[in-house]
């Protein structure tokens, strides 16, 4: 990516190296729990929905005062905040377009754990969208899980995890969310798997119409997309339950296939079209 040029978003939270105190942590679910959000790691949603009922992350979030980390200009979190500020010119300029406004969402980089307003999230649970505060959050140690555990190196794979996240900001504002979980309130298992799907597969279709004018900007390299399919491809539900446990099982995903994440992500880059992205309105 050339990014040589693109202004650093100011929404951004520098929380790395920084504890929060008290409260205890209680996971739920044990071994199989965080193998699952493990899984999902790449485009995660608000992480709560892998821990069962729509609750807190790991416990309730104890009070504290709010602290910011020091704004740092290490190379890692400068190409998130350019990143995001990418994301934020483009979101803008489609919701301009409708005749609606765009509130940005705000992202937060941390180390080893944070409180959210979706409650207490560890690293292993992977960059996460928390509608309760409308922030993005990524532990960066989790761009080496991408290259190394996913073999998806790249600048624009590492862009479009943001991008993703930034996309289930975009179902919030939009909301989608809001809908999606009554109707999950209402379904069967299998049937709120399904809704899940749709949702994330709209986040990657998202995730793409920001690389269109990302594209039209001029800042993606030849071989861009080509990263971008492969990280999409890398964590489909179906790839990830053959390496897990040697069999798939689709009426159990929650993400979407290697083939349906790609092929959305496409669409996307292909039409710069937020109507283009029904998922909920296509059997694939």
């Amino acid at each position: 990516m050339r990014l040589g040029g693109a202004r650093e978003s100011s929404n951004v939270e520098d929380r790395r190296g920084m504890g929060f105190g008290g409260g205890k942590m209680a996971v739920g679910g044990g071994c199989g729990t965080l193998i699952v959000i493990i899984l999902a790691l790449v485009f995660g949603v608000d992480p709560s929905q892998f821990l069962g009922g729509g609750g807190p992350v790991e416990g309730p979030a104890p009070q504290q005062q709010q602290r910011t980390g020091p704004q740092r200009s290490d190379e890692q979190s400068q190409f998130v905040r350019k990143i995001l500020g990418t994301t934020e010119d483009v979101w803008n300029d489609v919701f301009r377009r409708n005749g609606s406004e765009y509130r940005e969402p705000t992202l937060q980089m941390f180390s080893g754990r944070t409180d959210t307003a979706c409650g207490r999230a560890g690293a292993s649970v992977g960059p996460f969208y928390c509608p309760g505060d409308e922030k993005v959050y990524i532990d960066l140690s989790f761009y080496d899980e991408l290259r190394s555990r996913f073999r998806a190196p790249g600048d624009f794979a590492q862009a479009y995890v943001i991008a993703h996240e930034v996309g289930h900001h975009v179902q919030q504002l939009l909301g989608t969310s809001d809908k999606v979980t009554q109707l999950q309130r209402r379904a069967s298992e299998a049937q709120a798997n399904q809704l899940s799907v749709r949702l994330e597969l709209q986040a990657d279709c998202y995730a793409g119409v920001w690389g269109y004018y990302a594209k039209q900007k001029d800042i993606l390299d030849p071989g861009d997309l080509e990263e971008a399919l492969g990280a999409a491809t890398a964590i489909g539900d179906d790839r990830l339950q053959r390496q897990s446990q040697g069999r798939v099982v689709p009426e159990s995903f929650t993400h979407g296939s290697s083939e349906q994440r790609a092929m959305w992500l496409r669409r996307g880059m292909e039409s710069g079209q937020i109507d283009a992205c029904n998922t909920f309105a296509s059997g694939t």
